[in-house]
């Protein structure tokens, strides 16, 4: 083995290929076939989307855990731990699994180079394929139709959402990048749209190849009702669900999208009503709008980072105002549109805090207060040290921008 650590492993791969993202097939699909890790018989669903994947997948993840099937996920990014891109029901896996994968996909890569991204992707494969899960969950990293998760012809495709994002690798407005996303569907094989609004090049792609698309507001339906909701589809209704654990209007969205999932793939995974409900009410998903009190004083953590989901922020906000203060805990990478992400959140902030961001892709403080003036700090850490001693009992924080932002704050606020 190369390596007897996973951070040694991490560092190497950060390093193995020149370029960080070099999206196509070709590299990561011979490296497939030289793994031998099929995954036939297991039911694989790949999730797509500019916002939704993770709460979609947390989502299955625990409606399935509740009708007793066994769940093999991979996600990306991580928050605070790289395990937690490759989760085992529910559970993220260990680091000796991790390295073991790691030296397989080592092994069959020859002299290929891989991405970072690739070479995680090929290890998570291998992961699910030697625990013989009964259904893998797949989240596409970038895009769809040359991400290295579209190798596999996935019996069901999902794309929650479509808007403005990665435009330097996907184009600049959402038909294209629908077409970009819609790249995950397979001739013959169901698809489902969960948002309700949907480019017409996501549809055209579905008609060219034959895809068996289900639109959501054409062939199923949600409607709020009192505290719960109701979703119906062409054979099937539920009245009185509970709303989804997670926490936003708009993951009903994405739970009507899953429950559309799982009709589509009734014949393979029987998931009965009680366990629907029981799903809803347990699924987790840490840093999507998770609140964290700390000295009377509540700290909203979400990892949104473009305008389309810093918009659904900003909705929640204005949903549950505070008597105090807001503050915002602010880090972005370099190559995401910092402009309008502030431009939203602007009119419900009464302090700005900027934080940089480690690495080539981190965008340093003074960038961001060069946009709108506030306070700049070295690093998240030193942000969250000097709110702490500023808010009092009435303000609130809201710390966005990114996973790094989220995924460095979370472990300085859940300290003890």
């Amino acid at each position: 083995m190369r390596f007897s650590t996973l951070e040694e492993w991490l560092r190497w791969q950060e390093r193995l290929h020149p370029r960080a993202i070099d999206l196509g097939l070709e590299r990561v699909a011979s490296v497939w076939r030289r793994l031998d890790a099929p995954l036939e018989g297991i039911t694989v669903v790949t999730v797509a989307g500019t916002n939704g994947k993770g709460s979609t997948i947390a989502l299955l993840e625990a409606i399935l855990e509740q009708a007793g099937i066994s769940t093999g996920s991979y996600t990306s990014p991580h928050l605070v731990r790289y395990n937690e891109r490759i989760r085992l029901d529910g559970e993220p896996v260990a680091d000796e699994t991790l390295l073991e994968a790691f030296d397989a996909v080592d092994r069959a890569r020859g002299e290929r180079l891989l991405t970072y991204f690739e070479f995680g992707t090929l290890a998570a494969l291998w992961i699910l394929s030697r625990q013989r899960v009964e259904v893998a969950l797949l989240e596409v990293g970038l895009g769809g139709r040359l991400d290295a998760v579209n190798i596999l012809d996935a019996d069901l495709a999902m794309i929650t959402s479509i808007d403005l994002d990665h435009q330097a690798w996907l184009g600049d407005d959402r038909e294209v990048i629908g077409r970009e996303k819609a790249g995950i569907f397979r001739p013959g094989r169901p698809a489902v749209f969960s948002a309700p609004d949907m480019p017409a090049s996501v549809g055209e792609v579905a008609a060219a190849l034959g895809t068996p698309l289900h639109r959501h507001g054409v062939h199923f339906h949600l409607a709020e009702q009192g505290e719960g909701w109701s979703w119906w589809s062409g054979l099937r209704r539920f009245d009185d669900l509970p709303p989804p654990a997670l926490p936003g209007r708009h993951q009903l969205d994405n739970a009507a999208g899953v429950l559309m999932a799982l009709e589509l793939l009734g014949a393979r995974l029987r998931v009965d009503e009680t366990a629907i409900r029981e799903g809803l009410r347990q699924a987790a998903l840490p840093g999507r709008l998770q609140r964290i009190e700390r000295g009377g004083v509540p700290w909203l953590l979400d990892v949104s980072h473009n305008p389309h989901a810093v918009t659904v922020l900003a909705r929640a906000l204005e949903e549950r105002p505070c008597p105090g203060r807001t503050f915002a805990l602010l880090g972005m990478l370099r190559d995401k549109d910092a402009p309008s992400v502030i431009r939203i959140l602007e009119p419900l902030v009464d302090q700005w805090h900027f934080a940089s961001l480690p690495g080539e892709r981190g965008a340093p403080a003074r960038r961001l207060a060069e946009i709108r003036a506030g306070e700049t700090h070295p690093s998240v850490a030193a942000a969250v040290t000097a709110l702490e001693e500023r808010v009092e009992p009435g303000d609130r924080v809201v710390v966005f921008g990114s996973f790094h932002t989220v995924g460095e704050a979370l472990p300085l606020l859940t300290r003890t």
